[in-house]
């Protein structure tokens, strides 16, 4: 299978998928929802996004390719660094059409540009739910429709048969008479004017949802950062060993690493809202090299170094 593939199958159980050194797809529920312009009624769904800083390998890709090839876990990282290479090259030059997922492209800043494939829904609980129509219901067109037709050619009683006319015969005529309305008046007025609001509203919505993909991913004025005068111990090194969108995942992963014996805490979420832990805190370069180096060789090619200036 291709690696659009795979990330496609991960992205039905889980609510991040990221591709290390390329981005991360990102999946957020949202309920049901109806167009009050065309009438359409769309299914509860996965809102699909791209963020280009997830670049950090989290191990499920590539343990999910390796479990599917039957392969190792270093095969399945030089696969899907071949693939994403491929993509990189194809995104340099043209559109990256990404099969099941949507399309990739750059803008002159150099920024990621993403829209979704909507016809995949990655909601498993709406599976077999699809988009339908529901044309309006007009009851004053009706109602206007019958005065005309009284007023063309009223039913003048007579005598005889204001005595023998049932009074549920009336209701049975103006029953009638609405029926034949609903077959030939309404379809006369879809085709005269419902068809030119629908392909109107169709475009409107079309522009607005780009403009939201456009303004989700290309952020040119982050706000300002707050500084808080807090006196705690602060340091400026920090060796990672994972970030997590699930903080019970960190909070394993420091139970695990405590149990090792290092000196491992949770540093917050970062901006990106992941839990971050690592295996050691340190003002110390040397010591957090040192350290780094250490558990590259023996424990996790993983890890990295976070240096923070305060």
């Amino acid at each position: 299978m291709t690696l659009a593939k795979y990330i496609s199958d991960l992205l039905y159980r889980y609510e991040c998928v990221m591709i290390p050194n390329f981005g991360g797809f990102v999946t957020n529920e949202i309920s049901a929802k109806v167009n009050h312009y065309t009438h359409t009624f769309y299914a509860p769904s996965k809102q699909l996004t791209f963020n280009s800083h997830l670049q950090n390998n989290d191990g499920l890709l590539a343990n999910y390719i390796a479990a599917s090839q039957n392969i190792s876990y270093s095969k399945a990282l030089e696969f899907i660094s071949k693939e994403t290479e491929h993509w990189k090259f194809l995104l340099k030059n043209n559109e990256l059409d990404i099969e099941y997922i949507g399309s990739l492209r750059l803008n002159k800043e150099g920024n990621y540009i993403f829209e979704p494939n909507t016809s995949v829904n990655y909601l498993t609980s709406s599976f077999g739910f699809s988009t339908f129509n529901s044309p309006a219901i007009k009851r004053m067109e009706y109602q206007q429709k019958v005065k005309q037709l009284e007023t063309i050619a009223p039913v003048l009683p007579t005598n005889e048969n204001k005595r023998k006319t049932p009074a549920f015969i009336k209701y049975a005529a103006s029953a009638a008479i609405i029926f034949a309305l609903g077959t030939l008046g309404w379809n006369e007025y879809q085709k005269i004017t419902y068809n030119n609001l629908v392909a109107e509203a169709e475009q409107q919505q079309q522009q607005v949802e780009k403009t939201i993909q456009e303004a989700t991913f290309v952020i040119n004025n982050p706000l300002p950062a707050i500084t808080l005068n807090v006196t705690k111990q602060t340091y400026n090194y920090h060796v990672i060993a994972g970030a997590f969108r699930e903080s019970i995942n960190a909070e394993k992963k420091l139970k695990e690493l405590l149990e090792k014996g290092y000196n491992a805490k949770i540093l917050g979420v970062n901006k990106w809202n992941l839990t971050q832990v690592c295996y050691l805190s340190t003002n110390s370069k040397n010591e957090a090299i040192n350290t780094l180096n250490s558990i590259k060789k023996s424990v996790s090619k993983d890890a990295w170094l976070l240096v923070k200036e305060y």
